[in-house]
């Protein structure tokens, strides 16, 4: 959804027998990176294609690409969102990709979320960019450009993938999954314009569910003391390893932002329509009890949070975090 232009040219590609030997997807989690990766894929190893460049989504192949557990399909990931993959990961997939495709027309190595490769793996890919087997296609997505070696970034065909207008996502979803008008332009402007993620929410209710919960406890710690908040914290991460809290916390603080972020707005006066559509009337008695540099302080603090997530003390990183939030009865 929302990426007819690079759909189509994909398409080209494949139909003038232009097709590069590796392609960067980036734009933000959820904005459809992988799904488009997985279509390309598909479309070039299709077994009866309806159409040049048109993958069926019917034959064995594309069914298994779609589970992405297809034979010729290599995927490299981190263990874990938010972890470091290593060079000794590429060095692997490397040894993949040296050997003939076992029942397709190219062997496919999809790389996700690439940013997180350190640079002695981004360096350890450049051999395999820059010496490319005639059946091997590279597709990489990352969030931007900016956080990959310059090296991998120029020897891709790049597709900045963008967030969809929240209208026209609604519009979408209203089609594709007959939501009522109201809801879908709620879960449009909750996931930021980006398609893929708009269908997890609708599609899972439970992250629906943990985003109305983290968006009450944000409003509770407004009416906690420092005490109080961080007995919250203990709760929040007690009993827990690392990895679980890891994941539980990204979803709590994302909901954080979003809702700093539009009380931020709303105390500029930004014409810029709020993201939590459901809590406007508590985004704006925050807001006119906020000083709006003290928001855009929280809002700054929880961004630096995500980058900290995977290498800090949880309880002591939320603590301090904890340290500057409002207090106010709500």
């Amino acid at each position: 959804m929302g990426h007819d232009w690079a759909e189509e040219m994909l398409r080209q590609h494949i139909t003038t027998g232009q097709m590069r030997h590796a392609y960067l997807f980036s734009g933000p989690r959820g904005v459809g990176r992988r799904s488009l990766a997985l279509r390309f894929a598909q479309a070039i190893n299709c077994i009866q294609p309806t159409a040049p460049g048109q993958p069926c989504g019917e034959c064995r192949i594309c069914r298994q690409i779609e589970a992405m557990q297809q034979a010729d399909l290599n995927i490299l990931q981190s263990a874990q969102e938010g972890d470091t993959l290593k060079v000794e990961a590429v060095r692997e997939l490397q040894h993949m990709l040296s050997l003939a495709p076992y029942e397709s027309n190219y062997r496919v190595a999809l790389l996700l979320r690439f940013e997180e490769a350190n640079d002695s793996a981004q360096n350890a890919l450049l051999k395999t960019l820059e010496e490319p087997n005639a059946r091997v296609v590279l597709l990489v997505t990352a969030d931007d450009p900016e956080n990959l070696l310059p090296t991998i970034t120029s020897r891709c065909e790049l597709l900045r993938l963008r967030p969809m207008a929240p209208a026209a996502l609604s519009a979408e979803l209203q089609t594709r999954r007959s939501l009522e008008h109201v809801q879908a332009d709620l879960i449009a402007q909750i996931s930021g314009g980006r398609p893929g993620y708009a269908l997890r929410l609708v599609d899972t209710p439970d992250l629906l569910a943990e985003r109305q919960q983290a968006m009450q406890d944000c409003l509770n710690l407004l009416g906690l003391s420092r005490l109080e908040r961080m007995s919250f914290v203990e709760s929040l991460t007690k009993n827990r390893v690392r990895a679980e809290a890891k994941g539980d916390l990204r979803g709590e603080l994302t909901a954080w932002l979003s809702f700093w972020r539009d009380v931020m707005l709303a105390g500029l006066d930004n014409p810029t329509q709020l993201t939590n559509l459901d809590y406007q009337s508590e985004i704006q008695q925050v807001a006119a009890r906020t000083d709006t540099q003290a928001a855009a302080r929280l809002v700054a603090a929880l961004e630096h949070s995500f980058v900290r997530l995977n290498n800090a003390n949880l309880q002591v990183m939320l603590d301090n975090l904890l340290l500057d939030w409002p207090s106010l009865n709500m």
